[in-house]
C-alpha cells in the first residue's frame, strides 16, 4: 500500500508577503530561506479575506468567507462545515493544531455559542480536559491572545503554570494581568514562557509521539506573530535599528482619485460614522496618522524582529522533522492568514484597503523529491486552494463544495497555473462596508456594494499601486472588460455540490 504524505502546515499571523530573508536583505529568517532552499516560494499568493476568522475558515473549508459563512471577525465557523482535519481524519490521519484557530468570536450566546470566548477562555479546568474534536481537529492545544492581550488562558495558559511560571499574570493586560498598558516594543515576558517556544515544543513532543505511529498526519503549527501589539522578549526587542530599515511612507496625492475612506485615513479625526450600521466597529477605519515618527520607525523594527523570533521556533520543527526521520515524505507548506500594514500608503495594520501589502502572502511549500528545490513560481495560489490540494496530494477525493482549485500539479512544476484569478473579499457590516477584489496577472479591480466608485490598477505598470484608473477615461474600456471577467469569476467560483442525474 502506498504511503500517504503527512501534512505539516505552519502559518503566522498577519505577515508582510516581503518578510522573508531570502527575498528582503534587511530581515533575517534563516529557517524560512532554508524552507525556501529545500522548496518553491510562490511569489503570488493571496488571501480570500484580509482578515483572521474568514481567512483561516477558508483554509480548512476550501471555501470562500461568502461560501463558508464566517465572513467577518467576531462571526463563527459553522460545525457543520466540511473540513479538512475531518476529511483527512476519515481516512487514516490523526490531524492536530496548535496554537491558534479563531475560528469563533470572544463572545457566545445561546444561538451563537463559542469555545473562544469569555468566560470559558479562561476556565482552565476545563481545558485541562478538553483537547478536542474541533472542527475536524482530533487533538487542539490553543490560545488567544496576540503578545500580552487579556484574552490570554485555554492550553498555554496551562502550560505556563505548568512550566513554573507561577506570576504568569505579570506579562497580560487587565483584567486578566497586570502588566502595564504603557510598556511599549518590549515584552518582559522571558523567551522560555512565549508561546513560540510553547507551540514548537509541543508540536515537537507530538512529531516525537506520530513518528512511532503508522499513521499519517496533519498537523497544523498556528503561530500568532507578527500580529501587533508589536511586543518582543529580550533580546530581540532591540535586534533591528530602525534607522537601517527602510520604513514605508505615503505618496503624496496617491489617495486622490481613491474612494473616501481612503482618504480619511490621513486626518487625524477622521469621522467614519457613515459606515457604521451595527454597534461593533470596523477595522481599520480610524486615523493612520495619528502615530510618532519615531513610534512608526520602531514598530518596523519590532515588527522584524517578531519574524525572526518565531523563524527560530519554525526552525525547531523542521529541525525535529529530520531528527525523527520525517522530512522526507512530510509536505510543509508555509503561510500567513493575510498580510499587513506598516506604513505603505499611508495606513498601518488592516482594513477594507485591497493592496497587494494587504492580500498577498508568503509561500512556501517543500516535499523533498517532489516539489522542486530552490524554485520560485509566479503561479497565483490562493488560501482555499490548500484544503483541495492536500487532500489531492493524500490521493483523497475533493468534496464538490469545495470552491478552490487543486494545486498538485502546479507545485510538482507539472503545469505552469491552475488559475489566472484570484478573489479577494472584505465585509464588516451588512451593506456598508462590503467589498471584492479581483486580480489577474496584470490587473486589480476592487467594487463596493451599492457604491459608484472603486479601484482599478496596473500592477505592471504601477506595481506600487499609485494610481487608481477607476475613472480614467483611457481605462473605461478596460475596466469593461475587467468587470466582466470579474462577473464570471463569481459566477465560476459557485460549487454544485452534485452532478445533475437526471433530466427531472
Amino acid at each position: 500500500m502506498k504511503q500517504q504524505p503527512n501534512i505539516l502546515l505552519i502559518t503566522s499571523d498577519q505577515q508582510h508577503w516581503n518578510t522573508l530573508g531570502a527575498f528582503n536583505k534587511e530581515i533575517k529568517t534563516p529557517n524560512l530561506d532554508r524552507l525556501a532552499e529545500e522548496g518553491t516560494t510562490f511569489m503570488r499568493a493571496y488571501c480570500p479575506n484580509p482578515t483572521c476568522t474568514p481567512s483561516r475558515s477558508s483554509i480548512i473549508t476550501g471555501k470562500y468567507p461568502s461560501q463558508h459563512g464566517a465572513w467577518s471577525i467576531g462571526t463563527k465557523l459553522s460545525e457543520d462545515e466540511i473540513t479538512l482535519g475531518k476529511l483527512l481524519g476519515e481516512s487514516g490521519y490523526t490531524s492536530t493544531l496548535i496554537g491558534k484557530a479563531h475560528f469563533q468570536p470572544l463572545k457566545s450566546t445561546e444561538q451563537y455559542p463559542s469555545l473562544e470566548s469569555y468566560p470559558i477562555l479562561q476556565d482552565l479546568a476545563f481545558w485541562k480536559t478538553f483537547n478536542g474534536p474541533f472542527y475536524g481537529f482530533d487533538h487542539v492545544e490553543l490560545a488567544r491572545n496576540h503578545t500580552n492581550e487579556a484574552h490570554v488562558g485555554q492550553h498555554y495558559a496551562i502550560w505556563l503554570e505548568e512550566k513554573g511560571c507561577s506570576n504568569w499574570r505579570d506579562y497580560f493586560l487587565p483584567p486578566t494581568g497586570t502588566m502595564d498598558s504603557g510598556i511599549k516594543y518590549k515584552w518582559p515576558i522571558p523567551e522560555e514562557f512565549h508561546y513560540d517556544t510553547w507551540i514548537a515544543e509541543r508540536t515537537n513532543a507530538l512529531l516525537e509521539e506520530y513518528s512511532q505511529e503508522e499513521k499519517p498526519f496533519f498537523m497544523w503549527a498556528s503561530f500568532f506573530d507578527p500580529h501587533p501589539g508589536y511586543l518582543a522578549p529580550e533580546p530581540w526587542d532591540t535586534m533591528y535599528d530602525s534607522d537601517q530599515l527602510t520604513i514605508p511612507r505615503i505618496t503624496p496625492g496617491e489617495h486622490d482619485a481613491n474612494p473616501p475612506h481612503f482618504r480619511l485615513t490621513q486626518e487625524l479625526d477622521p469621522d467614519f460614522s457613515y459606515l457604521n450600521e451595527t454597534e461593533i466597529g470596523n477595522i481599520g477605519m480610524g486615523s493612520h496618522v495619528n502615530i510618532a515618527e519615531e513610534d512608526r520607525k520602531k514598530l518596523v523594527a519590532v515588527y522584524y524582529a517578531m519574524i525572526s523570533l518565531m523563524d527560530k521556533y519554525i526552525g525547531k520543527i523542521l529541525d525535529k522533522l529530520d531528527e525523527v526521520g520525517l522530512a522526507d515524505n512530510t509536505i510543509v507548506v508555509f503561510t500567513t492568514d493575510h498580510g499587513h500594514f506598516f506604513g505603505q500608503h499611508g495606513l498601518q495594520n488592516k482594513g477594507g484597503f485591497h493592496y497587494e501589502d494587504l492580500l498577498k502572502l508568503p509561500f512556501i511549500v517543500r516535499y523533498p523529491g517532489k516539489v522542486a528545490a530552490g524554485r520560485t513560481s509566479d503561479a497565483m495560489q490562493s488560501l482555499v486552494d490548500l484544503a483541495p490540494t492536500l487532500l489531492s496530494f493524500a490521493e483523497l477525493p475533493i468534496p464538490r463544495t469545495m470552491a478552490g482549485v487543486d494545486q498538485k500539479e502546479v507545485w510538482l512544476a507539472r503545469k505552469d497555473s491552475a488559475r489566472d484569478h484570484v478573489i479577494c473579499e472584505f465585509r464588516h457590516q451588512p451593506t456598508a462596508i462590503h467589498q471584492k477584489s479581483y486580480v489577474d496577472e496584470r490587473y486589480k479591480l476592487t467594487v463596493y456594494y451599492n457604491q459608484t466608485y472603486g479601484e482599478l490598477l496596473d500592477l505592471k505598470e504601477d506595481p506600487g499601486e499609485i494610481r487608481n484608473r477607476w475613472d480614467d477615461p483611457e481605462f473605461t474600456e478596460l475596466k469593461a472588460q475587467l468587470l466582466l471577467k470579474f462577473m464570471w469569476a463569481e459566477l465560476g467560483k459557485e460549487p454544485l455540490w452534485m452532478p445533475r442525474i437526471s433530466g427531472a
